[in-house]
């Protein structure tokens, strides 16, 4: 399995402003969306996770802009994991349409027990399964 992940998506109008441009703060919705499919590809759904006792939030975010998205243009998110930690992981995401790239981020995940709000550590599977990920991506 390849390292980065890349998820096609299409700019509808609810995602634009009213000059038909990509609002910005929605380049991290679908950011979300490829983490979110990147780990259940992999076997984590959110929903399982949560129900496990396991919340993945965001920590910090770093994100670049370069060019803006319009309606209707069909983009390719991706996410591959930098840098991981037993309680956090480092995403590295781009969005770009066709090859020019349009934003990239720098995205921090912190594991958080949510009956407690606090950190606590991956389960062991799902560590190794990104463990070897973050490898490959090195």
């Amino acid at each position: 399995m390849s390292a980065e992940f890349s998820l096609p998506l299409r700019v509808y109008i609810e995602d634009t402003d009213a000059g038909g441009i990509v609002y910005y703060v929605n380049y991290l919705k679908y950011m979300e969306r490829a983490r979110t499919e990147y780990m259940r590809e992999r076997g984590f759904a959110k929903a399982a996770m949560a129900d496990d006792g396991l919340l993945m939030v965001v920590r910090d975010v770093q994100a670049r802009y370069h060019a803006s998205a319009k309606l209707d243009d069909v983009l390719r998110v991706t996410a591959e994991i930098k840098s991981l930690r037993p309680t956090a992981l480092m995403f590295e995401q781009h969005v770009y349409r066709d090859q020019e790239l349009l934003c990239e981020a720098s995205i921090q995940i912190a594991c958080v027990d949510p009956l407690v709000g606090r950190a606590r550590r991956l389960p062991k599977t799902i560590y190794q399964v990104l463990a070897a990920e973050a490898e490959t991506a090195q």
